[in-house]
């Protein structure tokens, strides 16, 4: 058993986010006017130019304010497609603050383009209050959070243009982080999670939906069978991801609860943690507990006493705080912790006992191994070790899912990675 210290790491303890900044930064995107992919990039107060500058601004105060912990970058890219048919530059603001370990990264985004009913009016006013100038500010509150105290992970906070063309911005994060040959531990997607107030007046103000693969978009036909046949669809890193806030967020006082849900996203919908699923990277989208689909892609209009759209008057910056706080809470503690073991196998066949064996990880200084019945959506026993195996005495593999995590000094958990059979 390794020393006590190494307890299961509680929700990090930071200060709450600040309702009154967040409504700050979301009315300063919201007075661009319309920050569609396609609108100026050269007038100086309207436009996604406009905004991307202010963007960098914000990054470069949190970083001035911390003694240069955050430097800004700003990423490019042409595209085309049928939503930019003669192309379009797409830029990413980055506030990257880094780490003991400049090649591994945490990254929280939200997209700061915004649109109406016309996905190429890229004149009309578009205020994307919601949809996404909340995760946006949702980004910064989290920088600012964080930004004073030291990780062993770098982590990434990024602004990402073209979500609405395309899902463009995320594209270009992920090809970066890739050609980069950074490992991505998490990537955080918050993508409308600033209404409390869905659609018909529901009210739904104390959940948070977190969206994630079952199995993984990555995986070729082999993997993809051969995770069939050792039953872990519900257990590959962006579900290890989801199930992780979920621990967090029941940590935090005064909370949201988090529901996993166990699909990508929305039916029939995407987001732009979607590109790096395709890489392979462990990602996650928050989105609202009930979405009200009039303040989503509309015109600004009133029809028959219903208003329609996406406007500062129809968020709740209480609810934003809350969904803030879960997402600074796991980059904290994801960014503290070593990266996950990348393999984990089991010996057992035709046995009450189950040999557990996972790859050793840089920094860590302990495991914890954790198991659960076939029929358990959670893992419900656990056991610390140093070493690099161990054996699980009475716990048939068939009836069994084990997976095992990496710890650090203070007791910062990484993810679980599942355990499958060891390769011969």
């Amino acid at each position: 058993m390794i020393m006590s210290l190494l307890l299961a790491a509680a929700a990090p303890v930071l200060p709450p986010p600040s309702q009154a900044r967040l409504k700050a930064d979301v009315t300063s995107l919201v007075g661009f006017g319309t920050r569609h992919t396609l609108s100026t990039t050269t007038d100086p107060h309207r436009g996604i130019g406009a905004a991307r500058t202010w963007m960098a601004a914000q990054f470069d105060a949190i970083g001035r304010g911390c003694g240069g912990c955050i430097k800004v970058e700003r990423i490019s890219r042409r595209f085309t497609g049928p939503r930019a048919p003669n192309g379009v530059i797409v830029e990413d603001v980055l506030g990257i603050q880094p780490g003991r370990d400049p090649n591994r990264v945490v990254i929280v985004g939200g997209h700061i383009d915004s649109r109406v009913t016309d996905v190429m009016n890229a004149t009309a006013d578009a205020p994307g209050a919601n949809d996404d100038a909340s995760g946006v500010a949702l980004v910064l509150e989290t920088a600012r959070l964080l930004s004073k105290r030291r990780f062993d992970a770098t982590i990434i906070y990024v602004a990402f243009s073209a979500e609405e063309q395309g899902l463009w911005g995320a594209e270009l994060l992920a090809d970066t982080v890739k050609a980069r040959g950074w490992q991505v531990s998490a990537m955080l997607n918050d993508d409308i999670v600033g209404n409390s107030i869905g659609q018909g007046g529901v009210r739904d103000g104390g959940r948070v939906r977190v969206f994630s693969e079952g199995i993984r978009a990555a995986e070729n036909e082999a993997e993809t069978q051969r995770r069939r046949g050792e039953g872990g669809e519900d257990d590959g890193p962006s579900r290890a991801l989801a199930k992780t806030i979920d621990g967090i967020a029941r940590g935090i006082p005064g909370g949201l609860d988090v529901v996993v849900e166990r699909r990508p996203d929305r039916f029939g919908r995407g987001g732009d943690h979607e590109p790096f699923l395709a890489l392979g990277y462990p990602a996650v989208r928050f989105s609202v507990g009930a979405e009200n689909w009039d303040r989503q892609h509309q015109d600004l209009r009133t029809e028959q006493g219903v208003v329609y759209g996406d406007t500062i008057e129809g968020m709740d910056f209480g609810y934003l705080a809350k969904v803030t706080a879960i997402n600074a809470a796991t980059l904290a503690r994801l960014a503290a912790a070593p990266a996950a073991p990348a393999t984990a196998a089991l010996v057992g066949d035709l046995s009450r006992d189950t040999q557990v064996s996972w790859a050793a990880v840089p920094g860590a200084v302990g495991y914890r191994v954790r198991w659960r019945d076939n029929d358990a959506l959670s893992w419900s026993d656990s056991r610390d070790v140093t070493g690099t195996s161990t054996v699980l005495t009475q716990v048939p593999v068939d009836d069994h899912f084990v997976g095992v995590s990496a710890l650090a000094a203070d007791g910062s958990e990484s993810l679980v990675t599942f355990a499958g059979r060891a390769r011969k």
